[in-house]
């Protein structure tokens, strides 16, 4: 039985004292793949150490849309020189899509990068994973325009509605991303789930060290973590935990063409 954790931060400085333990526990619950969405510049070069000492954990290149700031344009020439440098060394563009929550007055160079990104994915054959934090609107605004069969992705850390699920999957090949929210108390993504969505739909991810299901939540999230939310499914769709691996594995490796690796 595998897993395929499709988004956590591995290179984050809090997994630094123990990162072997980590990983040990992680591949001790079945996770093969870990899968690390970049973040900024700065992020680049200790994502590329964990994947040099850890080869089960693969690079995404891309630029988060909480770190479009002022140098948002010598940011993203870099990522660019990184991404074209040697594309296959990646399996997504990303983390990238747009964050309003905690600062709307980048919104019209969130757009620009979202949708430059957007194109480099196409223009490379690589899917993107999507950060979408109070931004259902715009993001699906852009998507609107530059979905076609090229276009493939994941919406991380997914816990819209049901109409904002049935959007996504109307476009053709995006999966949602299911983590820690999913387990907990007052989350209504259970219910969207059920009504919008099949396991064929799905990834799992963990955003580790953030959003750690129960029954971590308020400690560092990791990896391991990831089969609380996969013993959620079961539940939720009443369908034995190896089924579930199996297709949510089938999925990430579809997507993410995690052969290459």
């Amino acid at each position: 039985m595998h897993f395929i954790d499709t988004h956590a931060h591995t290179y984050d400085e809090s997994f630094l004292g123990d990162l072997d333990a980590t990983i040990s526990s992680a591949q001790e619950v079945g996770i093969t793949k870990i899968l690390m969405p970049n973040i900024d510049v700065e992020s680049i070069e200790p994502m590329f150490s964990i994947q040099k000492k850890y080869p089960m954990c693969i690079p995404m290149m891309g630029l988060h849309p909480a770190y479009v700031k002022a140098d948002w344009e010598e940011q993203l020439e870099k990522i660019e020189r990184y991404l074209f440098a040697d594309p296959l060394r990646f399996c997504a563009v990303g983390e990238i899509g747009m964050d309003l929550y905690w600062d709307k007055s980048f919104l019209e160079e969130q757009k620009t990068v979202f949708t430059q990104q957007i194109r480099w994915a196409k223009k490379l054959g690589l899917p993107i994973a999507i950060h979408a934090r109070d931004a259902f609107n715009e993001i699906f605004e852009i998507l609107d325009k530059e979905n076609d069969a090229s276009l493939k992705g994941v919406f991380h850390c997914f816990t819209g509605n049901t109409a904002q699920a049935q959007h996504i999957k109307n476009y053709g090949g995006f999966l949602l991303g299911i983590g820690g929210v999913l387990t907990y108390k007052n989350s209504d993504l259970g219910k969207t789930l059920k009504e919008a969505a099949s396991l064929e739909d799905l990834v799992l991810e963990t955003d580790a060290p953030y959003l750690p299901p129960m029954p971590y939540r308020g400690k560092r999230n990791e990896s391991a973590y990831m089969i609380e939310v996969a013993y959620k499914l079961v539940d939720l769709y009443q369908i034995p935990l190896e089924e579930i691996a199996r297709i949510t594995t089938l999925n990430a490796e579809e997507l993410f063409q995690l052969n290459r690796f």
